[in-house]
Formats: C-alpha cells, sequence, structure tokens
C-alpha cells in the first residue's frame, strides 16, 4: 500500500513543537512533504536560528514517528531557518560592524570529530566533470594508504549514486550524540549522498535554507569515523551550499575543477573568487579534459584546447594540481558506476588522478591543519 501525505500528517500529529501541545501538523512550521516510490519521506521544519538546539529533538522525533509507518524505508527531516506561517515574526537582523561583518551571533561549529581534512571540489559550472573528477580523486587518495570519504553535496543533482554503482538506503545507529546515518561502502571509501534517501527521478524542489539545513545534516549527522581526508563534491556554482558549508565547518581548502576552453575558465575563476571572500584556500585547479587521444589512429586533439587551467592557475596565484585526459574509459566506466581508479588502478587514466592525489596529499600534510571556520562577510 503506498503512503500518502495524509499518513505521514497523521503520524506527525503525535509530534509537539511546543508546552502547549501544538502539534508539527498544526503549528506552520511544516514544509511540503515529499515521497518517492522506494518509501522514503523528505520534509523540513521551520524554525528561527536561535530554536535550532531546543527543535533538535522535535526533528528526531518526527523522524522516529514517520519510520513507524507500514512502507516507509527512509525518513529525512530537517531544520530549516525559513519560518513556517505559524512560527511569528523573524528577530531583527543584527548591525553590521565596520567592514562589513555582522556583529555577535553563533559561530560556527567544530571541526568533525575524527576527519582531519575536509576538502571541496568545486566548479564554477556544470559539465566540466567535477563529480567524476571528486569521485576518481578520493579514490586515488584511498590508494596511498589514507582512510577517506565522500560526501555528495549536490542536493539538486547527486551524482556519487550513479558514479559508484550505489542505489541501497544506509543504515541507521544510535550514539551518544544521537542517531547517525552510516555511510555506504563505495571501493572502500565511506560515501555519502541524498541520492540514497531518495529515488532518481524526485525532483527536490526545495529553497536555499532547507538545502543549508539538509546540508549540515549530511555533514554532521553521518558516522563518518577516522578520516584523514573528507572528500565533498560541491554542487556547480557560488551560492547557499558553497556559502553553507564555508561557514559551517573549517574547509582545509577547496579544489576547482575546469576543462581548458575560456568559457569555462571564466566560470573557475569566479569560484576561486568566492572562496577567497569566505577565506577558504584554494588547495589547486584541475585541469579536466585537458587531451583527446583518438583510439582508432592515435591523433592527438585539443578539443576545449589545452593548458587553460594551467595558464589560469599561475594567473590567480594558485597551485596546478594536473590534468586529465578526455577519454572514453572514464566516461564508460563512470556511466557504468565503476570508477577508473578502482576498476584499473594501473591504467593510464587512473595515474593521472594519482598525480593529482599525490600533489593535493603534499599540500594537506605539509599545511598545519584545519583553519579556523570563517564568518561570511557581508557588505
Amino acid at each position: 500500500m503506498a503512503i500518502t501525505r495524509d499518513d505521514v500528517l497523521k503520524a506527525l500529529a503525535g509530534v509537539t513543537v511546543d508546552a502547549a501541545g501544538t502539534s508539527l501538523p498544526a503549528s506552520g512550521r511544516l514544509s511540503e512533504i515529499v515521497i518517492d516510490p522506494a518509501g522514503r519521506v523528505v520534509f523540513s521544519i521551520g524554525i528561527a536560528p536561535p530554536e535550532a538546539k531546543a527543535f533538535e529533538a522535535v526533528r528526531q522525533a518526527a523522524e522516529i514517528a514517520v519510520l513507524q509507518l507500514p512502507g516507509v524505508k527512509a525518513a529525512l527531516a530537517s531544520l530549516t531557518a525559513e519560518r513556517g506561517p505559524g512560527a511569528g515574526p523573524a528577530p531583527a537582523p543584527r548591525p553590521a560592524a565596520p567592514g562589513g561583518a555582522p556583529q555577535g551571533g553563533p559561530r560556527p561549529g567544530p571541526a568533525l570529530p575524527g576527519v582531519r581534512h575536509i576538502v571541496a571540489v568545486a566548479s564554477g559550472k556544470g559539465g566540466v566533470g567535477k563529480s567524476t573528477t571528486a569521485c576518481n580523486l578520493a579514490l586515488a587518495l584511498r590508494a596511498q594508504g589514507l582512510k577517506v570519504g565522500l560526501l555528495d553535496a549536490d542536493i539538486y543533482g547527486p551524482s556519487v549514486p550513479k558514479l559508484f554503482g550505489l542505489d541501497r538506503k544506509p543504515e541507521t545507529i544510535n550514539t551518544p550524540q544521537g542517531q547517525r546515518i552510516v555511510p555506504l561502502n563505495g571501493y572502500g571509501l565511506a560515501v555519502m549522498s541524498i541520492g540514497f534517501l531518495i529515488s532518481a527521478d524526485t525532483a527536490m524542489i526545495w529553497r536555499g535554507p532547507m538545502v543549508q539545513s539538509a546540508l549540515t545534516q549530511l555533514l554532521r549527522e553521518v558516522a563518518w569515523g577516522e578520516l584523514d581526508v573528507l572528500i565533498v563534491d560541491m554542487p556547480p556554482g557560488t551560492g547557499d551550499a558553497q556559502l553553507t558549508l564555508a561557514q559551517a565547518t573549517p574547509l582545509a581548502g577547496a579544489v576547482i575543477v575546469s576543462t581548458p576552453q575560456d568559457l569555462a575558465l571564466i566560470d573557475a575563476r569566479r569560484a576561486v573568487t568566492m572562496f577567497r571572500r569566505v577565506e577558504v584556500p584554494i588547495l589547486g585547479v584541475v585541469e579536466n579534459m585537458a587531451t583527446f587521444v583518438c583510439p582508432h589512429c592515435g591523433g592527438t586533439s585539443h578539443i576545449f584546447g589545452h593548458g587553460g587551467a594551467r595558464h589560469e592557475a599561475e594567473t590567480l596565484g594558485v597551485p596546478f594540481l594536473g590534468e586529465v585526459p578526455l577519454n572514453m574509459t572514464i566516461r564508460e566506466s563512470s556511466d557504468s558506476g565503476r570508477p577508473v581508479v578502482a576498476v584499473d588502478p594501473d591504467g593510464p587514466q587512473a595515474a593521472a588522478y594519482r598525480a593529482i592525489a599525490a600533489n593535493l596529499w603534499t599540500t594537506l600534510s605539509g599545511g598545519a591543519g584545519p583553519r579556523p571556520a570563517p564568518r561570511i562577510v557581508i557588505e
């Protein structure tokens, strides 16, 4: 029997949000409820920022209530600063200090326990092979004997489930810190994605605050364990997700992926500028789809140009980590859920990723560890 929105509302009617016993559905704080054919339920709870700590128990109770419904396979409730109609007026904004920095307010939380370095893999635009690069870069770091995790932070278009051939939902465990999601194992990596909790054809019609809340949960409510590096596959662009991660956790730095062509480099430059504005170090630039070697005649073609990302890195004064060829093997292995670094570790394509990973790890291990978490500067 299919789960309906009314079923979820009835389950949530037993969850109260205040001392007066107001139910969650009656509070005006509940977002649209998304139910996919696989039995996974996703929704958010509107709060004011000062309510976050108090409403964490409500969020957990809501997830438990929905999970008890017959046919529900997974439930993801998030807290969002987007206020519902019954939540009352929002507090007035704080005045800005000289230079544009907001006065007072909560500081970002500490680094993830057990995780030494958190690295964002980003691009200014889609279609440059960022997710494929993040996936194979994580595997190449693991091949060096490191403990590595991979977080798919693209809420609207998660690619990691396809890249790893993973389509099952993760389990949850109870810890002293509360309920935690157990990441899936992808060729030895601890892997987490919103795509594990929703069906592949579900459209995540969420506004920015809901995305921010979901990202924070995927980052902090997953049992990552002890990791040397957590690679975060960022969504393309320079919006809410990037700002959320930069503000909510002390990133060790960002790796920018671009093709050599001028159109892609313009957007890569914007990504570099954005991370610098929020004081996230640029660990390097990767040139993807750099050279195409014809499998029939052996001729070399620079379909998207060549050397543009290296030149851009030099211009911006950031490291150039290496280049990856435009190769059918990489495309075919990615589409089949068999990353090239995992299935052909000694091949020439894997060698390109291993060289980039070696350069990145040299930078990470030679530094002083994670930087202090910055605050967003508002101008």
